[in-house]
């Protein structure tokens, strides 16, 4: 396990407090999310997954719970446009600079508007991915937002 990514390596360099968290990764589950909060033994409302939008062709990173669905139609709504689809896996890949099941919303290669699920509030710290496979990070919603100039919304399916 690397000891940091681009995505600690930014939060450092802000003096934004957080924790690593190790775990074993595995392509072959359906939800890497769940399986994340599943190996360390947290609850899934905490442990938020990052996923790469195109709205009216413009990128966007939307992140919610993992136990969770994304509405595409909610977040086309919520940034004014009217399509809304995910990114194909080479193009969330090339855009963000990480590996599916890797994909942070932190450091990106190509920076984008940022919603992170109204959800997030509930919680005194959130687990998101670190930038690496089978890498977590755990810290502050309120740091994570400010940290990425992000909009709250309700994202998520019902």
């Amino acid at each position: 396990m690397a000891k940091g990514t681009r995505a600690t390596a930014a939060l450092d360099k802000a003096g934004i407090a957080h924790g690593l968290h190790g775990y074993d990764y595995s392509a072959e589950v359906d939800s890497k999310g769940l399986a994340a909060a599943q190996a360390l033994g947290i609850d899934p409302a905490r442990m938020f997954k990052t996923l790469m939008a195109w709205v009216d062709k413009q990128p966007l990173i939307a992140v919610i719970p993992s136990d969770r669905r994304l509405s595409l139609k909610k977040l086309a709504a919520r940034c004014g446009g009217k399509h809304a689809q995910l990114m194909e896996v080479s193009e969330a890949e090339k855009r963000s600079g990480y590996k599916v099941g890797g994909i942070s919303p932190f450091a990106q290669q190509r920076p984008a508007s940022i919603v992170f699920a109204d959800d997030v509030q509930q919680h005194g710290t959130v687990y998101i991915n670190a930038g690496q496979r089978g890498l977590l990070l755990d810290l502050a919603p309120a740091d994570a937002l400010r940290f990425l100039q992000a909009q709250l919304a309700d994202i998520c399916e019902d």
